[in-house]
């Protein structure tokens, strides 16, 4: 028992005030640490600290009819390709239909369809269904399988992207999960807009570049009547400018829309495809408009491939206006004066720096792959925050205070080792939070109260057990050493279950749950430290300096 080496000293000491030190910048204010080599802080959740919450749900009707489109594309493109007479593509229903214009091609167009079509998972489903109808007319229809793994392919790229968006506003520990399968819930700590915050996550932020269809006559346009093999998008930076292939009349075609309103506005006829998209990009960034002194303007690079395909229909088309689109509008079509080949360029529009900014970080963290609307939304003030801060240091005090009383009166020395112990278990806590940069929310206080208070079971074991040894008639230190050996067993067995019970709410919970779970489990592992271990070693220390031939426990 008396065995405890001095380097075993020095090192139980040694981690647990390396552990307490690891606390302190938690209890500063941020401008006082902030220029430390190292300081490591506890987070506060959006409980605490205030801030936002939305929830988010994909339109999934949506997605589906931009799957549907784009297979359309994509068959007429192949067919095309493998010189497969067709006929009209039709999406009528949410199925393509075309006929072939040679029957005996029929089979070369079925091995074509069918290499186009993935397997799903382990599913042995295919992601869309072919059906031949008289002989001569294919029918592609998306099985529910392929949609059900294109909504959740989608949801988890639409997370990340939220995830980027918004960890590029500098917000610490943001909380974004799914629930369901067409909902994001986004927690942001500190935020207090939730306004600024939708509208940064709604936006699917599509960048394209088309070449812009001067053939087009604008009277037919404003009617909804495009050229073959065009689109016909609005165009509300047009307002007041003349060109015969924009429309100079309000839009009364079939409906369009900025955003969720209707647009009437001027409209303009692209190609179908884009010369290059956001994939491309590499980069953008806001920057000061040099050609419109004290507005705003987003800088853009793109990846080899894309400055490579916008150097290429640069060269081709001199002279000629190419639009930049961004989701569905088309924000600016300047004319081609000279081949762009450096791969960069900047989109204008009059942006302040807040609307350049959120731009460029609605560009560089990608476009969301399915749109998203918010269905809640609600903030949480740092005034609340407060109350429930105070009432959890409160109740955390007052549950030290109440646990060191009743340590000391039953168990005297002992007792006041197994204080020392609570003590440092409360920082050693706090320490390994900020380690791991942990936030701590409401439920998480709850958890550390709750462990102040279990922190001393171990003790009480122990003391416990060292009673009935002594009176047994043991020695001081038989009593001491059977007391530690034998509770120890114990000890660990109901911190394991323990354990078991924490571990399953951190898999299986979310949120409050989750926060819960994760200071529990730290204190469970720290109070086991400081209650055996540490204690021991204040106990041999003692024993082993006074040598004691009764002890009052």
């Amino acid at each position: 028992m008396l065995d405890f080496p001095r380097w075993k000293v020095l090192s139980i000491i040694g981690f647990l005030a390396a552990l307490c030190a690891l606390a302190i910048p938690s209890f500063l204010p941020e401008e006082t640490v902030k220029n430390w080599p190292i300081h490591p802080r506890i987070n506060l959740g959006l409980d605490l600290a205030g801030g936002s919450y939305l929830l988010l749900e994909a339109n999934s009707d949506q997605l589906i009819q931009s799957r549907l489109a784009q297979k359309k594309t994509e068959v007429a493109t192949d067919m095309r390709r493998g010189k497969i007479g067709i006929g009209d593509i039709s999406t009528d229903g949410g199925k393509i239909t075309f006929m072939l214009r040679d029957i005996s091609q029929l089979e070369d167009a079925r091995q074509l369809l069918s290499q186009k079509t993935t397997g799903v998972g382990t599913t042995g489903q295919r992601d869309w269904d072919i059906a031949v109808i008289n002989g001569s007319t294919f029918v592609l229809s998306q099985t529910k399988a392929g949609i059900d793994y294109a909504i959740d392919s989608a949801m988890d790229g639409a997370t990340e992207v939220v995830r980027k968006r918004i960890d590029a506003l500098g917000t610490r520990e943001p909380t974004i999960i799914k629930q369901g399968t067409t909902r994001i819930v986004v927690q942001v700590p500190g935020l207090q807009d939730p306004t600024a915050l939708k509208a940064l996550l709604g936006k699917t932020a599509t960048l394209q570049f088309k070449l812009v269809d001067t053939s087009a006559d604008g009277t037919q346009l404003a009617k909804g009547i495009a050229p073959i093999g065009d689109q016909i998008l609005p165009y509300p930076a047009a307002a007041g400018y003349r060109a015969p292939f924009i429309s100079s009349t309000p839009y009364t075609g079939p409906t369009l829309k900025i955003g969720d309103a209707p647009y009437t506005g001027p409209v303009i006829a692209v190609r179908n495809e884009a010369i290059i998209t956001g994939k491309n990009l590499t980069d953008a960034r806001a920057e000061t408009d040099s050609d419109n002194p004290g507005a705003w303007a987003v800088g853009f690079q793109f990846d080899t491939e894309g400055g490579r395909n916008f150097a290429k229909t640069t060269q081709a088309n001199v002279g000629k206006p190419f639009a930049i689109i961004l989701d569905d509008a088309v924000i600016s079509a300047p004319n081609i004066q000279t081949p762009i080949l450096g791969g960069s360029g900047r989109i204008t529009g009059g942006y302040d720096a807040k609307g350049a900014n959120d731009l460029a970080i609605q560009l560089k963290s990608g476009a969301l792959p399915v749109a998203l609307k918010v269905v809640e939304e609600s903030s949480v003030g740092p005034d609340l925050g407060k109350d429930s801060i105070h009432a959890g240091i409160k109740a955390s005090i007052i549950a030290v205070v109440l646990v060191v009383l009743f340590m000391l009166v039953t168990y005297g020395r002992f007792g006041v080792y197994a204080n020392w112990a609570v003590v440092i278990n409360v920082m050693v806590i706090m320490g390994v939070l900020a380690l791991i940069n942990g936030t701590l929310t409401l439920p998480g206080i709850a958890g550390f109260v709750l462990t102040i208070g279990t922190a001393v079971d171990a003790n009480v074991l122990i003391n416990e057990r060292i009673r009935e040894e002594r009176r047994r008639g043991r020695s001081v230190i038989q009593s001491v050493e059977l007391g530690y050996k034998e509770a120890s067993r114990t000890i660990f067995e109901a911190n394991m279950t323990h354990a078991i019970s924490g571990v399953i709410m951190f898999l299986l919970g979310s949120g409050p749950v989750k926060g819960f779970a994760v200071v529990l489990l730290i204190g469970i592992a720290t109070s086991v430290f400081t209650a055996v271990t540490f204690t021991r070693m204040l106990v041999v220390l003692w024993l082993r300096k006074n040598r004691p031939q009764t002890i009052n426990i």
